[in-house]
């Protein structure tokens, strides 16, 4: 301790440190907001993504498919295929590519919506940093 502490009373130097315990968790509590707010901004991207994802998903089973499967079979009949078939296949070509490209949309919003996306990392930091000074204060 430097020779300024010991000579104050213990009432004046517990008033600082509580005053000083005080001013940090203040900014601490708005570091933790701060930190929350960006990790809400980070969480939104990744809804944008899902809904992406899921547009898609819907358009893979309404105009696009029935477009991209009716050249497809096309397609097939012309090069002797029977027409039943032709469109049979041609139907799960087209639903296995659009679905992997909705799956794709879909995953990077699940990734970035992960738990461990979330954490405080720099608050928890911070908190861990005061601690071990408050500790060395006392």
């Amino acid at each position: 301790m430097s020779k300024e502490n010991e000579n104050r009373p213990l009432s004046e130097l517990l008033g600082g440190l509580v005053g000083d315990i005080s001013g940090l968790f203040r900014k601490e509590i708005a570091l933790a907001k701060a930190e929350t707010s960006e990790k809400v901004g980070e969480m939104m991207g990744g809804v944008v993504s899902l809904l992406i994802g899921g547009v898609l998903m819907l358009g893979a089973l309404g105009v696009l498919l029935s477009a991209l499967v009716t050249i497809i079979a096309a397609f097939f009949v012309a090069q002797g295929m029977g027409a039943t078939l032709s469109t049979a296949i041609a139907a799960g070509i087209v639903t296995v590519v659009v679905g992997i490209m909705g799956w794709i949309f879909v995953s990077k919003g699940l990734d970035t919506l992960k738990a461990s996306n979330l954490n405080l990392n720099r608050t928890t930091t911070s908190l861990g940093r005061d601690a071990e000074v408050v500790k060395e204060r006392l």
